[in-house]
Order: structure tokens, then sequence, then C-alpha cells
């Protein structure tokens, strides 16, 4: 059984509930996943142990909030190179946060990504349960193969 760790960023607690259910997705798929707070990780040795990775900020002001780019300067030091992974994002007007985390899964830290970003307004809207659970599914397939 693969673990994967999800750390999101939030603001109203939307993109919490979007990492909750894609933790749902991962664990319906027969793994471990973990969900926290981008503020409860406070140094690489944090991330160490785990299969996957999923990152998710709420986009304000056409940027990912101030938490999720310290921590993805940190998660830097923490040699990812290679093992599987995702990014997620909540919005309300633009959402370009989910793809500026998954550019930087992809070219700075190297990772092995699921094809897309996760993009959501609201887990609640047009089938944003079922996309991000499908979302986690999709990390638990790129670990099994």
């Amino acid at each position: 059984m693969a673990r994967v760790l999800i750390v999101f960023a939030t603001r109203t607690g939307e993109t919490q509930n979007i990492a909750d259910l894609i933790a749902e997705g991962i664990r319906f798929a027969g793994h471990e996943a973990q969900v926290a707070n981008v503020k409860d990780i406070k140094n690489e040795s944090d991330l160490d142990g785990f299969d996957g990775y999923v990152f998710g900020s709420a986009t304000y002001h056409g940027e990912m909030l101030q938490g999720m780019k310290t921590f993805l300067f940190l998660a830097e030091k923490a040699n990812l190179e290679g093992k599987a992974g995702g990014a997620f994002g909540s919005f309300g007007w633009s959402g370009e946060a989910n793809d500026r985390i998954f550019d930087t899964m992809r070219h700075i830290l190297k990772m092995d990504l699921v094809g897309d970003t996760l993009r959501l307004k609201s887990s609640s809207l047009q089938g944003g349960l079922q996309m991000a659970q499908d979302y986690g599914r999709a990390i638990a397939k790129k670990l099994e193969g």
C-alpha cells in the first residue's frame, strides 16, 4: 500500500474540502492518504516516508497563497525527484495557483505528475466531488504503475 501526502493552503476552507476528497479517491483505490495544512509542515523531514504528493492552493489575486509559495521552497530540499504527484486548486475568478504549483512540481522538483491539474471553483459545484475523488484515483493509478 502506497502512502500519499496531500498538502493544501486555504483561505475559506474550500481547498481543504478538495484535499479531503482527493484523499478519499486515493483511499478508495486502496492506498493511504494523509491530508496536511501547509502551516503544519515545518521542515523537509515532514515530507519523508511518502510515495506520492499532491499540493494545492486557493488562487487569490492571481497568485497562490503565500504559505504554499514558502512550502514549495522547502519542498526543494526534500528530494522529491521522480515521485508521483499532482496539483489542485480552488478559485473564485481566475485559478492560476494550481498551474504554477504543477509547473514547479514538474520543472523544479522534477516529479512524475499525473496528466494535468485539478481546478475547481468548489467541491460542491458542477460535479466537483466526483472530479476530486477521480483525481485521487488518478494519483493512485500513477503509483501503481
